[in-house]
C-alpha cells in the first residue's frame, strides 16, 4: 500500500463550535471576537462563512467587521469551550489507524498506509462528525505540504487530492504566497526579483535565492515551489512553541509610564502560563499597536532559560525600550518563546 498524508482542518472551527450551542444562528453571519461588543476595540477571532462573504475575516477590527456586515451577530471569545471541542476532535483522530500530528486547535496531519486515501478521508469526516457534530475538510497529498494546500481546495466539508502530477496544473500560475510558509512580505520580495508565480519560483536558481534571502531559506523556497517536502508526520504530542497575552485598550495609552505598567501586567499573566506548562522561556517579544492601526514588534533573549517573572519582565521591558516612537498605543502584547 502507498503512504499518504492527510491534512484534517475543522471548518470555521470557532464559529462552528458556537453554532452548536446556538443553532438558531445557523445561516446567519456570525463573528467571534473580543467580548462580543463591536462598538469596543478588539479584533475578529473568526467569522462564519456567511460573514466572510462581506469581507469579514480574522484579524480585522471588530468595528470594521460591523461596518462591513451590519447584520452580523457578534459573540464573545470562549477559549475553554473551543479547547474542549478541540480535545474531543483530537481524541477521535487518534482512534484512526494512522500517525497523528496535531498542529493546533483545529488541524492535524495523519500519515496513512492505503491504496484509497479518499476512503480514509471519508472515514475521518464521519468519525469527527459523529463524535462532535463538527465538519472538517481533508486534504490528501504525497507529503505534508501537498496535503496542507489540498485542504483549501476541498473546503468546506470536502476532500481533495494534490500530488506531484497535478501540482503545477493547479498552482503553477498562482502567486507565490499561495504556498504554505510564504507571507506577503516574502512574496513582495520575490516579486521584486521578478519571481511572481509558483512556477517561476520552482525554476529559480537556488544559489541565487540563497544569496538574496539566506543560505537555508533560498533553496527551501525553491523546493517548496516544486511541491517537495521531506518532513515526516510526527506522532509526538503537540507542544506549544510560545505563550502569549495581549490587551486592546478602549482608550489609547498616551503615557508611556502606563505603557510600561501594562506590559508588566501582561508579563505576569504570561509567566503564569509558562510556569503552568512546565517549560522555560528563552526569548520575549513585545508587540505594540499604535493608534490608529500600525503594529511593530521587538524581541529580547533571556540571559538563561527561565520561568521567573522578573527575568521575563526584564527582557520584555528591554524589548519595549527598542520602540523609539512614543505615539499613543491601542494594543500591547507579550509573547514568551519557549525552550524546545
Amino acid at each position: 500500500m502507498t503512504q499518504w498524508v492527510l491534512h484534517v482542518d475543522l471548518d470555521q472551527f470557532i464559529a462552528a463550535v458556537e453554532l452548536l450551542r446556538r443553532p438558531q444562528l445557523r445561516g446567519r453571519p456570525v463573528v467571534v471576537g473580543g467580548d462580543g461588543d463591536p462598538t469596543k476595540r478588539g479584533v475578529v477571532s473568526t467569522a462564519s462563512y456567511e460573514a466572510r462573504e462581506y469581507g469579514v475575516h480574522s484579524g480585522i477590527p471588530l468595528r470594521t467587521a460591523a461596518r462591513r456586515c451590519p447584520a452580523a451577530v457578534f459573540l464573545a471569545v470562549d477559549r475553554k469551550l473551543y479547547e474542549a471541542a478541540s480535545a474531543k476532535v483530537m481524541v477521535t483522530l487518534h482512534e484512526v489507524d494512522a500517525v497523528v500530528e496535531v498542529l493546533g486547535w483545529d488541524e492535524a496531519f495523519l500519515a496513512v498506509q492505503t491504496d484509497d486515501p479518499e476512503s480514509s478521508a471519508r472515514e475521518i469526516q464521519h468519525r469527527v462528525r459523529a463524535a462532535t457534530d463538527l465538519d472538517c475538510s481533508v486534504g490528501i497529498g504525497q507529503n505534508r505540504l501537498q496535503a496542507k494546500l489540498a485542504t483549501g481546495f476541498g473546503k468546506p466539508a470536502g476532500i481533495f487530492r494534490l500530488t506531484h502530477a497535478s501540482w503545477f496544473d493547479l498552482l503553477g500560475e498562482r502567486a507565490t504566497d499561495v504556498l504554505w510558509g510564504i507571507g506577503s512580505k516574502t512574496a513582495k520580495r520575490l516579486s521584486g526579483m521578478g519571481i511572481c508565480t509558483v512556477l517561476e519560483l520552482s525554476r529559480a536558481d537556488p544559489q541565487a535565492l540563497a544569496a538574496a534571502v539566506g543560505p537555508a531559506t533560498g533553496p527551501w523556497l525553491v523546493r517548496m515551489a516544486q511541491g517537495r517536502d521531506s518532513s515526516a508526520v510526527a506522532s509526538a504530542p503537540h507542544i506549544a512553541r510560545s505563550r502569549s497575552r495581549e490587551t486592546t485598550f478602549q482608550q489609547d495609552l498616551e503615557d508611556w509610564d502606563r505603557v510600561r505598567h501594562e506590559v508588566a501586567v501582561l508579563v505576569r499573566r504570561v509567566a503564569e502560563d509558562v510556569a503552568d506548562g512546565q517549560r522555560r522561556a528563552v526569548r520575549v517579544v513585545v508587540k505594540v499597536r499604535y493608534a490608529p492601526f500600525t503594529t511593530g514588534t521587538h524581541g529580547r533573549a533571556l540571559t538563561a532559560p527561565s520561568s521567573d517573572v522578573e527575568a521575563i519582565e526584564q527582557a520584555a521591558l528591554a524589548a519595549l525600550d527598542a520602540f523609539t516612537s512614543r505615539r499613543p498605543v491601542r494594543l500591547l502584547g507579550v509573547q514568551a518563546e519557549l525552550e524546545v
